[in-house]
């Protein structure tokens, strides 16, 4: 059957209150084709992007550091340093927080391999923890067995990367009081929380604030809440961490006087350095952001409240739909101390006890314009790791795949968009 053609891109009204934040209408021909996510571009976004293309810059320049305060101020966190994409995110964090060979990073397996793979890149081992089956989070009962594990067979634990899956917060405190115990640093992969908010006993906090972590990660691939096209960042309370970050982005390089170790080449006489003087103290990366995407990540980043409002308000709009159809189908669960700003909307089925299989469901979805997704096969068996460790059982992780279920989710989306989709859902479930 031929794919249905573009949906049409809805223009967003962010001028009342976040809770109030609708769309414009969208044509009203035949239901055009419902990816499960895609990035909202209006024509703010556009101008921006084309000054910083009329402008001196369009790799690094002054859009660089205002993106990086802008974003900092968003999320609470006293530095943000804007990498590449989330993938160079992660990387950066290892190599800044001087993870090494042998060392081990405990991963969960329900997560993109980005998560787990930056630990090899640097040639740290990864010991996998299980999830909850129906949040897919990481819990302090999943890394305690994980860390159980990894001590017993007698190896260092570097680092603890949680993930925020879907945009659910994991429990904070209590993973970085057991990432503490064994002398390990905490490091977020927020890659899906962008917005993300938490309201913990000690009272409400903001995905990114990193209280609780060396470093938090996060991506603005488009499908994310907000969308530089590719880019990430990385905040840290730690100005320490911050340079080395900076400085790993960008070929290990710095300019600044106060850690020169050559004074003799550094200074020419005076006490200012040369203006072409710079020092390589270890390898870095290319990793930077480019001001004409960071133009669009400024942009962008004005619009996240109204593009949080929205993602909630239509994963409600799901949640109320699909509340009928338990236990055959439901939403995945979210903490109770958890405020998400979703990134994915994942419904849980029992494909068995209807029935049908899952490629079957995607395909009759398909073909009534409705594109789903699976998030994700879980890493530990995908043949790199499963070679490494081929006896692995993770119930968890294979509970929540087995059932897992992408369902379109974008600010762009209609109101009566969730409708359709629940009743597609039901026609392809045969419910």
């Amino acid at each position: 059957m031929a794919r249905p053609p573009p949906r049409p891109t809805a223009r967003i009204n962010i001028s009342g209150a976040p809770n109030r934040v609708k769309l414009a209408p969208v044509s009203q021909a035949a239901p055009s084709f419902l990816p499960y996510g895609r990035q909202a571009i209006d024509d703010d976004d556009i101008a921006a992007v084309a000054a910083a293309l009329r402008s001196d810059f369009l790799t690094t320049g002054p859009r660089v550091e205002a993106f990086e305060a802008a974003f900092a101020e968003a999320v609470g966190a006293p530095h943000a340093v804007a990498c590449a994409n989330g993938t160079a995110a992660l990387h950066l964090a290892m190599l800044a927080l001087d993870v090494k060979p042998g060392q081990v990073c405990i991963v969960p397996s329900t997560t993109f391999v980005a998560t787990a793979n930056c630990a090899r890149f640097v040639g740290a081992e990864v010991v996998f923890a299980d999830v909850d089956a129906d949040s897919g989070l990481m819990t302090p009962a999943t890394l305690a067995d994980a860390l159980q594990r990894a001590v017993g067979a007698g190896r260092k634990i570097a680092a603890i990367l949680p993930v925020h899956m879907t945009g659910a917060v994991v429990d904070l405190p209590a993973l970085a009081a057991l990432a503490r115990e064994d002398g390990a640093v905490l490091i977020e992969d927020a890659c899906h929380a962008v917005g993300s908010t938490m309201d913990f006993e000690t009272g409400p906090e903001r995905v990114g604030d990193s209280r609780h972590s060396a470093a938090t990660c996060f991506s603005f691939h488009p499908v994310k809440t907000i969308a530089t096209g590719e880019g990430g960042m990385v905040t840290t309370g730690d100005p320490r961490l911050a340079r080395r970050l900076r400085a790993a982005r960008s070929h290990g390089l710095t300019r600044d006087p106060d850690s020169f170790a050559q004074a003799d080449l550094a200074f020419d006489g005076g006490n200012d350095p040369n203006p072409w003087y710079y020092e390589m103290a270890e390898v870095g990366f290319n990793y930077r952001l480019p001001d004409v995407l960071c133009a669009l990540g400024l942009s962008q980043l004005g619009k996240l409240p109204a593009f949080v409002a929205r993602r909630r308000a239509l994963a409600a709009r799901y949640r109320d739909l699909l509340a009928p159809l338990a236990p055959m189908v439901r939403a995945a669960h979210e903490p109770a101390w958890s405020r998400a700003a979703p990134h994915l909307f994942v419904a849980l089925i029992d494909f068995e006890a209807a029935g049908r299989s899952r490629r079957a469901v995607m395909a009759d979805l398909q073909a009534r314009g409705i594109g789903t997704q699976v998030h994700y096969i879980p890493v530990h068996r995908q043949p790199y790791y499963r070679a490494l460790e081929p006896d692995l059982h993770l119930p968890g992780a294979d509970a929540w795949y087995g059932r897992c279920l992408s369902l379109p989710l974008f600010p762009g989306m209609a109101d009566d968009d969730p409708a359709r989709v629940v009743e597609a859902l039901k026609e392809a479930l045969r419910l």
